[in-house]
């Protein structure tokens, strides 16, 4: 069947175009697309070459991973369902994650539609809530499994590097634990939408030494602290903010770059948490979390783009000409 997509066809190029998805099977579900949410990380890097899969980079010699259809993040509204399936009913609008793509890298993708996306890849939305909350549902869980990880008692301090998307998710999960969480960031505009809340604090990087302050703030040392930035040189950073036997999380992509040295770690019996991907349990988790309010998401959207503007979303991304976190594409 046909179906429009937003493909990368080569370095650093995005277009909107037709692509052809196999005929849906009685396991699958087609959806409409309404709106999807980029992830300015991991879509950038598969932008420009530097993964293959997942969390796996590219080295020279391995295939060239284009045309790729991005992304893996998007809510609609349910136009067919396989005769296997009887707890999803047309009309309903959902969350899906893959839907299958003919001729392309991955047989795979994110941003198109309709989409043929099997049983597994779709979750219904609850009722009462915007839906446009759940759009950047895969991401919300990265920063939901990042900030659930390590033992915790309430006031114990918990430091975050990025402000971005998984940092903010991660930062507020954090937070709703009852840690004290200081969030390190390069972007007065985005630091300001976690700043002020009880037990919340942030720091501009480019404008401090941020071990020092972090020192300062958490005098006995901080019991978890977060990557989200992908940089050894942070983790190497985050050893000296740490209390002895502490957890520190990684959830960045480090590229080739991801050599980490063991014995620092030893010194003060640190845990170390690797977190990727996402599983139906924590999905679920965090479709609870967003629809309660213990999770903020639609307060992260900056922008919105008509999906034919694709690439246009890209450029203000890649050069942050002006202040941007969550960009939605919005196909109707």
């Amino acid at each position: 069947m046909k179906a429009h997509a937003v493909v990368f066809t080569a370095p650093n190029k995005v277009e909107y175009a037709e692509v052809n998805c196999p005929d849906p099977t009685s396991n699958d579900v087609v959806v409409r697309v309404t709106h999807s949410w980029i992830s300015n990380g991991t879509e950038s890097s598969y932008l420009r070459g530097e993964r293959i899969a997942g969390d796996t980079p590219y080295r020279p010699g391995d295939p060239w991973p284009f045309p790729i259809v991005s992304g893996y993040q998007k809510i609609g509204v349910v136009e067919w369902v396989g005769a296997d399936l009887s707890d999803i009913k047309i009309g309903e609008t959902v969350f899906a994650a893959f839907g299958k793509i003919d001729s392309m890298f991955e047989p795979r993708g994110g941003q198109v539609s309709p989409s043929v996306s099997p049983h597994d890849q779709i979750w219904k939305l609850p009722p009462g809530v915007e839906p446009l909350a759940f759009s950047g549902l895969v991401l919300a869980q990265v920063g939901y499994n990042a900030g659930t990880r390590g033992a915790l008692k309430v006031g114990d301090g918990a430091v975050v590097v990025g402000d971005g998307l998984v940092g903010h998710w991660t930062a507020q999960t954090l937070n709703r634990r009852g840690a004290n969480v200081l969030m390190v960031g390069k972007h007065d505009d985005r630091l300001a939408k976690f700043a002020g809340g009880p037990l919340r604090r942030t720091l501009n990087a480019n404008q401090c030494d941020w071990v020092q302050e972090a020192q300062k703030i958490f005098p006995n040392g901080a019991q978890i602290s977060v990557d989200t930035v992908g940089s050894v040189k942070v983790i190497d950073k985050l050893f000296t903010v740490m209390k002895r036997g502490g957890h520190l999380v990684s959830a960045g992509f480090y590229g080739t770059e991801d050599r980490v040295a063991l014995q620092p770690l030893r010194y003060r019996e640190l845990a170390l948490e690797l977190v990727s991907g996402w599983v139906k349990e924590r999905m679920d988790h965090t479709i609870a979390m967003i629809a309660a309010g213990n999770l903020d998401t639609l307060s992260l959207i900056t922008h919105h783009f008509p999906v034919a503007q694709a690439a246009e979303a890209w450029r203000l991304i890649e050069t942050k000409r002006k202040p941007v976190l969550g960009v939605i594409l919005d196909w109707q």
